[in-house]
């Protein structure tokens, strides 16, 4: 089982549910934006990621900056209490499988998940070739699917 913790507005996370659907999987899509996090669910998606609330804040379109999140030395507690407040401050696409658990930025950062990789040529929505015609991984190192 795949499953994406999703934002269907942001172009990085419908590349990923597009590359892992291409590649023939099913994933349960979870709408975080919708349904929000709890802190054990983020905390244990952290974890197995190997990321901290810091490391998982999205800086950038987002109120982190209002919020005073960006400030040195603000607790990763505080964080995650803005991150429950606010699902947008998480970062995305998280990716569970298998494999493990990642932020997929960048998109084909999905790769490394997946057992099977979809037909190549393959591109993300920009036209930007991941998976060449012989079925290669193009651009960010990683290992062949």
């Amino acid at each position: 089982m795949i499953l994406i913790h999703h934002n269907p507005a942001c172009a990085t996370s419908r590349n990923v549910l597009q590359t892992i659907e291409a590649a023939g999987y099913a994933p349960v899509v979870i709408d975080y934006l919708e349904q929000g996090w709890t802190r054990a669910q983020l905390l244990g998606l952290f974890a197995a990621a190997g990321l901290t609330p810091r490391t998982a804040l999205r800086e950038t379109k987002s109120p982190a900056a209002e919020l005073g999140l960006l400030e040195p030395g603000v607790s990763d507690d505080r964080i995650l209490d803005a991150m429950l407040e606010h699902p947008v401050l998480v970062n995305r696409p998280i990716v569970c499988s298998a494999k493990g658990v990642r932020l997929c930025r960048p998109s084909e950062t999905v790769l490394d998940l997946l057992d099977t990789w979809p037909q190549g040529p393959f591109a993300k929505e920009d036209g930007e070739i991941i998976i060449d015609a012989a079925g290669q991984r193009t651009g960010t190192p990683g290992f062949a699917g």
